[in-house]
């Protein structure tokens, strides 16, 4: 059985898109970089896939340096390729180019002692899908509260 460590999650783009279809995907590190992935100091916040001549690429993602590292630690937020199939590369690329689709990392974790994102198409929301949203969570948080109460 593989065993599952969450580093991060992107609660950002669970508010910002529509999230449709996920896949995970292995990345290529450096050694201080997984050091520092492994003691949590990751932030997927604005971080995005972008797909640049048939190979996927993390931008954005900040992994601070390590601090027992050399000072040829990696830029924090350099572009860090993603380990995906050809095919499901050019299945991705496809979403984006035709139907309009950008990809987000959802969480970044470790299975297996690897490191891994979760990667999903994502549509963005309007402002009106965002505030919808808000109004659910709070009617079901103020459900939640009530039957409490009456227990």
């Amino acid at each position: 059985m593989s065993e599952i460590k969450v580093i991060a999650t992107n609660r950002k783009a669970y508010h910002d898109y529509f999230l449709q279809d996920t896949q995970e995907a292995g990345i290529a590190l450096t050694g201080t970089e997984i050091k520092s992935v492994r003691a949590g100091r990751v932030n997927l916040r604005d971080s995005y896939v972008q797909i640049r001549n048939g190979e996927a690429w993390l931008m954005n993602v900040h992994i601070a340096p390590y601090a027992a590292g050399s000072r040829e630690n990696p830029d924090p937020r350099r572009d860090r390729k993603l380990l995906l199939h050809r095919r499901e590369i050019a299945r991705l690329q496809n979403a984006v180019q035709e139907k309009g689709f950008t990809i987000v990392p959802l969480r970044l974790y470790l299975k297996n002692n690897r490191a891994k994102v979760e990667i999903a198409l994502a549509r963005g929301k309007k402002l009106y899908d965002k505030r919808e949203a808000l109004a659910k969570k709070e009617a079901q948080r103020i459900m939640e509260q009530e039957l409490k109460r009456r227990r």
